[in-house]
């Protein structure tokens, strides 16, 4: 038996984008124009000038290799809650209804305060879920949380410049985001599996935006718009950035949500540092606000939180027991 496979990517087919000079207000309309055009293609960006410390993603890839090597019971202590935080096995997702479960295993965190809290006000948020096992992955991952957040921050300001709208469109209720992280872990995926199984299955991301932090064992798989399979490799220094579904639905189609997958044929351990953007749950995702008086999206509004409890409720075992 074999693996899925993917042609490897031609030069400049995935964009490469330095976003220094939105980060640093020195030429942001440049950069924005660039994301703006990317967006509407493949909907894959690589990230140059993202400003993630490498001491940042270090500390995080570090805590999160402890944390997937310890005990199955320890990590049962913090067993995914209903308020999506905490650990998620393998076998604990599924991308499509027909599609065998999925080999990786997960760590979801999300938003919290100074003083260690998350609002209680919906139900994909609540109190994130730190191991007691391994006292020190709260800080590593809330560093990292932090910096990836600022990142899509900006890449927000960006996209909404490139819209010709308000810098601060995409961000207007944000400031209790129902924004995730996660430690995605793959193990080595055996040939005799199947060409049907997968790290992660095909699918396109729920929520706004997604901002991932590869390592350098690759395995990342992204559907071009012929419906062909292409590798997606890491490039060192880089962020790899996608236009989720609320973001595609937010534009009424015009920014892209593509299909993505993961197949480890490497023989090695993967791992992924994964930040899904939202804002606020009561925010309104309506097209007609970013198009204007009188334009009519194919798509009802909806509030971000409304949509991910349904797409979550069709992906995770968990949430349909």
């Amino acid at each position: 038996m074999n693996y899925a496979t993917a042609r490897k990517t031609d030069a400049d087919e995935i964009p490469v984008i330095d976003i220094t000079a939105l980060r640093d207000g020195s030429d942001p309309m440049t950069v924005a124009k660039a994301l703006h055009a990317a967006s509407k293609g493949l909907g894959f960006i690589y990230v140059r000038g993202h400003g993630i410390p490498d001491a940042v993603i270090d500390g995080a890839r570090a805590a999160a290799y402890e944390f997937f090597h310890a005990d199955p019971d320890l990590k049962e202590s913090v067993r995914v809650s209903s308020s999506h935080r905490g650990w998620l096995g393998q076998g604990g997702a599924k991308m499509q209804d027909d599609a065998k479960a999925d080999l990786k295993e997960s760590f979801i965190w999300g938003f919290q305060d100074a003083d260690g809290v998350t609002p209680d006000d919906h139900p994909l948020r609540g109190g994130n879920r730190w191991p007691a096992f391994q006292p020190g992955l709260e800080e590593a991952a809330m560093a990292y949380f932090t910096h990836a957040h600022e990142v899509a921050h900006h890449l927000m300001r960006g996209f909404a410049m490139g819209l010709d709208l308000p810098e601060d469109f995409f961000l207007k209720s944000a400031d209790k985001p129902l924004s995730r992280c996660s430690f995605v872990y793959y193990p080595p995926q055996d040939a005799s599996l199947g060409e049907d199984q997968f790290g992660v299955g095909p699918h396109t991301d729920f929520g706004v935006l997604t901002v991932l932090c590869q390592d350098d064992v690759g395995g990342l798989q992204v559907e071009d718009v012929n419906g062909e399979w292409i590798e997606a490799p890491p490039i060192a220094g880089t962020l790899l950035v996608n236009v989720a579904d609320l973001l595609a639905r937010w534009t009424d189609g015009e920014y892209k949500s593509t299909p993505h997958r993961v197949v480890n044929a490497s023989g090695r351990e993967r791992m992924s540092l994964v930040l899904a953007f939202d804002p606020n749950p009561e925010t309104m995702i309506d097209a007609s606000e970013v198009f204007g008086d009188g334009y009519r999206p194919a798509n009802e509004p909806i509030t971000c939180g409304d949509y991910l409890i349904w797409r979550f409720g069709k992906a995770f075992a968990y949430r349909k027991a």
